[in-house]
């Protein structure tokens, strides 16, 4: 498939910028406004302080010195400048312009302070807002703590750095995909992901399985390059992103890249190498006799000269890796400008996959005259992933999934010949490995028009046109005369899936003084949002010798297309109120429509009112109080939003399929029934919390207690036989999350030599499914083996299924019905007997009944992150973090302990008699037996930093860093690792171990240079 749109809109914004520079000028200087930052208690320079005129796009980012100076094109009149440095509080000052041309302003000098009570905040306000005006919690981070350490993923980035924000990398391929959560889940079938937006633009955060490559799918965020991003802001519920409407039940994750500033052209050069291996590997089954020979999987020795393998010696391997990016920005008259571009080239820890993504990047800022601004923005990206399949449910021809299958007990490499042997249950994973050979490439373009009109004081008008399309094509072939069962005569697979997103929002914002003390906010806007997919694919078998297209297949061949498109609208009111800039109170209603309803169905209007009172204003607070909490605000706020990941794009009609009746072509109805009269999830959020600092601003804190609460959830609801259909889909069930969160962050020491931050993130939450009909109560959640449920009472993805049978005082019992106990290892062992004796199995017992036995969420996540900076050169930052009561479903464990496989220790332990035979088939139907604590504390994440600044041009500075990622593990889980899931970026499919790659500990070298 060709994307049809990338060039036409690329020729409508060199059309329209055309039409900007030819514009009418007004009356303008341009002036040059300097000045210093420095800290007020050291008189340290502050370099990379920001600089900005309030209300324009002009400003600039203090250099090496702390000093500051940039152009501005500006009528003569009174202007506010602020200056900002995180860590520290934000100073501003009015500004005369005059006649005088170059304006040298007093030195800046800030007082250090962990509050952030005057940051600037977009999201979900539909204009800039401080965050003291919040009534809710509006998490934010900015590039510096997003760019130290490797990783391909921006969602990586925010791992641990954000309460309430729980982030997995579902695998350790180097394309696969990452999980984001935002205070919980709130659906079942839908997808739980937040609405993602860059620069304005919504864009595409799928997880698209193309080609059968187990739990490796990649998510479509890898497109973006982390080191083009200045911040990151996200908005966790209904409360704050009412102003999202019918997308926004999952919150909403905004992404701000890089542009141009005003002053000379500054080009930065960086360079990174780094090495990636896997950090532990599984314990394999070397039973052997007391002569030291090899056992088979019957107990028997093997014949002279063979042996079991350890096959995880031959599908790991150190994997090395490469990242170049060089960007320019700078200022020309009234225009700035940004450009970037970027290589990343990954190889995979399972030898032979492996990554490569190219990045090109390009914005430009105009200014028109003094009320109006324009800014257009593209971004292309090309990836290409070498796929090794691994793991999967469905996917039985795995390079994992062969080693786990077994048996271990030949040799997988070839002979002279360069035949592999055949030897393997499913597939020989040397052979998957190199002579399977799957990919996947994709061409992606985003690219966006930003009007910015303020025609007169108080009144803004921004209109944003975004466009996000790319083009994604897998390739799977398997060569005839392979091993793997069922494809000896090979073959061959191809798959095309495009994707549209389109948005045109246009927002009015008023900002009026009612009277001395009382401010006025009004907005109002409108969207229009549009998204198609449509998706091609075909695969065919018997593949003659040389052939390798699904066309020279000559059985087996089946086809498959898919079109999917959804419309948005929406329009939406805000009003706010401000009393002696301490008390805010907002309220906001939007009204949305989806044409994945009926028309009855379609509109759905979303509420929202919030209010904070930043009470350490108040006059009577300066004293006493004042001097221990400097700053304190109290918030609460109520809104609504709804969920469209849940419904397809046709799902309200009953579908009909081609089918031949005697050699008649014909139609036979699917068997779902069309869902005409079902509604959106519809989610309510209550949030209070409150805002403070210590210690002279020094310690700032930020509690909140929410409670969500998402109903008329759609789930498949079965039919009466008598109907004609089997299923129907249906809004029953809620579910509802409640938790804290917690944020503390500290200045822990400030002196001129030595400054050191520390942050400690806290969140809890708890999830419960209520209101399933029928007398189970219970959903089993797709793809997941039928392990994972939505059950009335529990929260979403519990395991379900066969537990151990236990006695009256809750022990669990052998099939004799003797008391077991669990020893340091896992196993159970009988408690009051031994095996040796008659009536004494020592194999645990099945319950009659299946039942929950686990659960996946984490009782809570904590985090742990410092930067220290050591004079002007040396930074330091590391970060540990854990998720803690949470479980994992081993079903590697599981396969590989029962005897038909045996390729894992547990099965050693019975061959050599430590463990009664037919103990791994007695446990290999009891779930619970293979559910293990999932609790781990991690490494993730320590950068050094070393800068040099020559002070002589044309060298502003070079950098150098030494990085590690996932470097420990804290844990007692038996697999590879605990942050795990087979399920990809699915929803209620969590923490599902089967032979996924594990995330590699991996370490870095790199430099930066500026110019």
């Amino acid at each position: 498939m060709t994307n049809r749109y990338g060039p036409a809109f690329a020729l409508l914004l060199a059309g329209l910028l055309a039409l900007i520079s030819a514009g009418p000028a007004v009356a303008q200087t341009e002036y040059t406004i300097e000045g210093q930052v420095t800290d007020e208690s050291t008189s340290e320079v502050l370099p990379g302080a920001n600089v900005q005129v309030e209300g324009t796009n002009f400003g600039t980012a203090t250099g090496t010195d702390g000093e500051f100076s940039f152009t501005a094109r500006l009528q003569p009149g009174e202007y506010r400048v602020r200056v900002s440095f995180v860590g520290y509080e934000t100073a501003t000052r009015m500004v005369e312009l005059t006649d005088q041309e170059v304006v040298t302003l007093d030195p800046f000098q800030l007082g250090v302070s962990a509050a952030r009570v005057d940051e600037v905040i977009v999201t979900g306000q539909a204009g800039p807002t401080e965050r003291k005006e919040l009534g809710n919690a509006i998490s934010s981070i900015e590039a510096a703590e997003l760019q130290d350490t490797p990783k391909s993923s921006t969602l990586q980035s925010l791992q641990g750095k954000l309460a309430g924000v729980r982030v997995q990398q579902s695998s350790g391929d180097p394309a696969g995909g990452t999980d984001i959560r935002l205070r919980g889940t709130g659906t079942v079938l839908g997808a739980a992901s937040p609405l993602i937006v860059v620069d304005g633009v919504i864009i595409s955060n799928d997880s698209p399985e193309l080609i059968q490559v187990g739990g490796t799918t990649q998510n479509r965020l890898i497109d973006i390059n982390p080191n083009d991003i200045e911040r990151v802001e996200v908005v966790k519920g209904a409360a704050a992103a009412a102003l999202y409407g019918s997308r926004a039940n999952n919150g909403v994750v905004q992404i701000f890249t890089k542009s141009g500033q005003e002053g000379e052209t500054k080009v930065t050069y960086s360079t990174r190498v780094k090495t990636q291996a896997v950090r532990k590997t599984l314990d394999v089954n070397m039973a052997q006799n007391e002569q030291g020979q090899f056992l088979d999987n019957s107990g028997d020795p093997l014949p002279e000269g063979q042996r079991r393998f350890d096959f995880q010696d031959f599908i790991f391997d150190r994997a090395y890796g490469t990242e170049q990016y060089l960007s320019i920005s700078g200022s020309s008259g009234d225009t700035r400008f940004f450009t970037s571009g970027g290589y990343l080239g990954s190889q995979g820890i399972v030898d032979e996959s492996g990554f490569q993504r190219f990045n090109g990047t390009a914005r430009l800022q105009h200014t028109v005259n003094d009320w109006f601004n324009v800014s257009a923005g593209a971004r292309y990206a090309f990836s290409k992933s070498d796929d090794v399949p691994n793991g999967g449910l469905n996917t039985l021809y795995g390079a994992l999934t062969g080693f786990i299958f077994g048996p271990n007990t030949f040799d997988p490499r070839p002979n002279e010949a360069g035949e592999f042997p055949d030897d393997a249950a499913f597939s020989n994973p040397l052979e998957v490995q190199s002579r399977f050979d799957f990919g996947q490439t994709t061409d992606r373009f985003i690219g966006d028009i930003q009007l910015d009109l303020t025609p007169f004081d108080g009144l803004s008008i921004d209109y944003t046109l975004g466009l996000d399309t790319y083009d994604q094509t897998g390739t799977a072939f398997i060569p005839r005369g392979v091993s793997t069962p069922g494809f000896e005569t090979g073959f061959s697979r191809r798959a095309e899936l495009s994707n549209l997103q389109l948005n045109s929002d246009l927002n009015v914002r008023y900002e009026a003084s009612i009277r001395d003390g009382l401010t006025s906010t009004s907005l109002i806007g409108g969207t229009l949002q549009h998204e198609s997919e449509e998706s091609f694919n075909a695969q065919s078998q018997d593949l003659p010798p040389i052939a390798e297209t699904v066309g020279g297949g000559t059985s087996s061949r089946e086809f498959g297309e898919f079109r999917s498109p959804l419309t948005v609208y929406g329009v939406f009111g805000q009003q706010s109120f401000g009393l002696a800039d301490r008390l805010f109170v907002t309220g906001a209603l939007r009204l949305d429509a989806s044409s994945s309803f009926g028309e009855g169905d379609r509109w759905q209007l979303y509420p929202k009112v919030s209010t904070s009172y930043v009470i350490s204003e108040q006059d009577f607070w300066r004293g006493a109080i004042g001097s221990v909490l400097p700053s304190f605000k109290l918030r609460g706020s109520v809104g609504w939003s709804g969920g469209l990941t849940s419904i397809g794009a046709f799902d309200r009609f009953t579908v009909y399929n081609a089918q031949s009746f005697d050699g008649n072509p014909g139609l036979q109805p699917a068997p779902q029934l069309g869902a005409q009269g079902v509604r959106p999830e519809r989610q309510r959020e209550i949030e209070v919390g409150a805002d403070f600092s210590l210690i002279s601003d020094r310690l700032s804190v930020e509690f909140t207690y929410y409670n969500q609460r998402t109903e008329d959830l759609l789930l498949t609801k079965s039919l009466a036989p008598t109907t004609g259909f089997n299923t129907e889909l249906a809004n029953i069930g809620t579910v509802e999350n409640n938790g804290i969160e917690l944020r503390a962050r500290g200045v822990a020491l400030n002196r001129s030599d030595v400054r050191w931050v520390s942050t400690v993130t806290y969140a809890r939450n708890r999830n419960e499914v209520t209101g399933i009909p029928g007398e189970t109560g219970r959903v089993i959640i797709p793809s997941s083996f039928r392990v994972s449920a939505a059950q009335n009472g529990e929260p979403i993805g519990s395991y379900f299924g066969g537990a151990f049978a236990r006695n009256e005082d809750g022990e669990v019992i052998d099939t004799e019905g003797n008391p077991m106990r669990e020893d340091d290892d896992g196993y159970w062992r009988p408690k009051n007997c031994d095996v040796s004796e008659s009536g004494c199995s020592g194999i645990p017992a099945r319950a009659e009944q299946d039942q929950i036995i686990g659960n996946p969420q984490p009782d809570f996540t904590l985090a742990w992150a410092n930067q220290v900076e050591v004079g002007d050169n040396l930074s330091i930052r590391f970060q540990v973090d854990g998720e803690f009561g949470q479980d994992v479903f081993n079903f590697t464990r599981r396969i590989g302990a029962f005897p038909s496989f045996g390729t894992l220790e547990d099965y050693e332990r019975e061959l050599e008699g430590d463990l009664p035979s037919g103990y791994g088939s007695g446990v290999f139907n009891i779930f619970e037996n293979w559910v293990e604590d999932g609790t781990y504390v991690k490494l993730r994440e320590v950068a050094v930093n070393y800068t040099i600044r020559p002070g002589a041009l044309p060298v502003e500075s070079v950098r150098f860093n030494a990085a590690g990622r996932n470097l420990f593990s804290i844990d007692d889980y038996s697999g590879y690792d605990p942050e795990v899931n087979i399920g990809g970026q699915r929803t209620g499919v969590r923490g599902f171990d089967f032979v996924v790659p594990p995330v590699p500990r991996t370490f870095s070298l790199g430099a930066t240079i500026t110019f």
